[in-house]
């Protein structure tokens, strides 16, 4: 039997009529069987622009396709949103955390994730704490889509991770996903002690949509003279034009299309001429004085791939200690993959360990008026002004990868509590 023929009667039961357990449990033993089978299964390597496409994403993408799943641009965005929360949730797992905790964030909808690790403050004294931004093109994504990804880089990182809601597009376009995630880190800023968070260990971050509202929130706090040690950028969309070489290299066939990209934008922001301004891109807007460093995540077969480098370029110029990292075999996504693929887990466990350094998490001796985050991620970054650290892609490569890393990884963490709801402090930051 041809591999298309042997894989289309493996898959389409499972994919197509399984519960959502079932549909994990028949993915994740995939992903388990020997190399020798899943090439068999997915096909000749995928190799385009010098990169080769890892082993595992490609089996995932040829069951996808096999199963004949519907693409998300082409459904209405209810139901769109919906499929996407499904994908999110299959391909990021139960992870575990310390504690979940329920909030109101400016008026809007937060969830507190605290590492076990930071479930008792000694004496008082704050925890560094990440305010993140989900991705999904402003118009899709919630609190629950990237639920899996921030309960990992809370307990990776050991970090507390404040996921914020935002309004989305159509319903809400430009500037109000922008509006409410400023006002969200101004209100962090000053509520900080009521999270149990540090003012001077304090990240914004986010992926894809989110790193766009992270970087721009980054700008605005610099400007004007807020508390913000760290950035963690991943696979941010920085240039809303979409006009580089990745985006006409990998728009169709990785995942992440052209199609999807143009309809985002276009509800997101409905005047098209907005798409080259500064209040949206990033990239070309003025880098203020004071900007924090930063961690920027891209990956190989993304769209998004050049202009999250060419941020990273930008912000180096300026002097922005930054490090550069590729995962050169990943598409735009990989941070929900939470669940699926060593790879996939080995890359966000190398983005948690940039969180980690860039916050100064393990640094017992840190006292007042000791070094800031800020130093001990350019004393870690091995970095200089004008110059970008490109941290070699090896998660990615295949001769690279550890397949059982994923595996002892998740051996060493166990089950966690139950979560709990709490209400913050009456008073609330203005938008």
């Amino acid at each position: 039997m041809a591999p298309t023929s042997s894989l289309r009667s493996l898959a389409l039961p499972r994919l197509t009529r399984g519960t959502a357990s079932a549909k994990a449990a028949f993915l994740s033993g995939v992903l388990r069987l020997p190399t020798s089978t899943k090439r068999r299964l997915a096909g000749p390597p995928v190799v385009l622009d010098g990169l080769t496409l890892d082993l595992d994403t490609q089996l995932v993408l040829r069951l996808k396709k096999v199963a004949r799943e519907p693409d998300v641009e082409t459904l209405p965005v209810p139901a769109a949103r919906r499929a996407l929360l499904a994908q999110t949730r299959l391909a990021g797992g139960q992870q575990p955390i310390g504690e979940v905790q329920s909030c109101r964030v400016a008026g809007r909808p937060g969830r507190l994730y605290v590492p076990r690790g930071r479930l008792v403050r000694d004496h008082g004294a704050g925890d560094p704490l990440l305010v993140f931004f989900h991705g999904g093109g402003w118009v899709y994504g919630d609190l629950d889509s990237h639920d899996p990804l921030c309960r990992f880089l809370a307990e990776r990182a050991g970090v507390r991770v404040l996921s914020v809601d935002y309004r989305l597009a159509p319903e809400q376009p430009f500037p109000a996903a922008y509006d409410d995630a400023l006002a969200a880190y101004r209100w962090v800023t000053a509520n900080a002690g009521w999270l149990g968070a540090d003012t001077s260990r304090l990240a914004v971050g986010g992926d894809s949509a989110g790193g766009n509202l992270a970087a721009l929130v980054a700008l605005e706090a610099a400007r004007s003279g807020l508390p913000l040690a760290f950035q963690l950028l991943i696979y941010p969309a920085t240039e809303l034009t979409r006009s580089s070489a990745s985006h006409r290299l990998f728009g169709k066939g990785f995942y992440l299309t052209t199609e999807f990209m143009d309809g985002c934008a276009d509800a997101y922001l409905p005047d098209a001429a907005m798409q080259a301004s500064p209040a949206v891109s990033p990239l070309v807007a003025d880098l203020p004085e004071g900007l924090a460093p930063a961690y920027v995540a891209t990956a190989g077969f993304d769209p998004l791939r050049d202009e999250g480098e060419a941020y990273a370029a930008r912000l180096a110029e300026a002097g922005v200690p930054v490090e550069a990292q590729r995962f050169d075999g990943l598409i735009h996504g990989f941070a929900n993959w939470v669940e699926l693929g060593a790879t996939n887990r080995a890359a966000l466990s190398r983005i948690a360990d940039a969180l980690r350094v860039g916050l100064g998490v393990g640094d017992e001796t840190r006292t007042a008026g000791a070094r800031t985050p800020a130093h001990a991620l350019a004393r870690g970054l091995r970095d200089t002004p004008g110059h970008v650290r490109r941290t070699a892609a090896l998660v990615g490569r295949p001769e690279a990868a550890d397949p059982q890393a994923a595996t002892r990884e998740a051996a060493e963490v166990e089950a966690s509590g139950p979560a709990s709801d709490a209400e913050p402090p009456a008073e609330d930051v203005a938008r």
